[in-house]
């Protein structure tokens, strides 16, 4: 399994919208788009998991396609530096 960080995402961006634009490329196991707290448009990004390959396939062809009028990068969601670190 592999988690999708998908980043430039249009503001009219719907959960429907976006798993059928992944499901060409696989089966999406979970997707959730970050929402405006107050609008509920989306912010511009969303996670997805896919299983690996179907993962890889979703990057090589999505990453830097447009959306919407807007260029949309997929690629590994990578943790951010400085959470979870344990001290020594």
């Amino acid at each position: 399994m592999i988690t999708l960080s998908v980043r430039g995402l249009p503001r009219s961006t719907t959960e429907e919208s976006l798993t059928a634009l992944f499901t060409e490329y696989g089966v999406v196991r979970s997707l959730k788009i970050a929402k405006d707290l107050f609008s509920g448009d989306c912010r511009g990004f969303a996670t997805i998991d896919m299983e690996g390959h179907e993962a890889r396939a979703a990057m090589a062809a999505l990453d830097g396609s447009d959306l919407g009028g807007s260029t949309i990068r997929v690629g590994p969601d990578r943790p951010k530096k400085g959470k979870n670190r344990k001290r020594r």
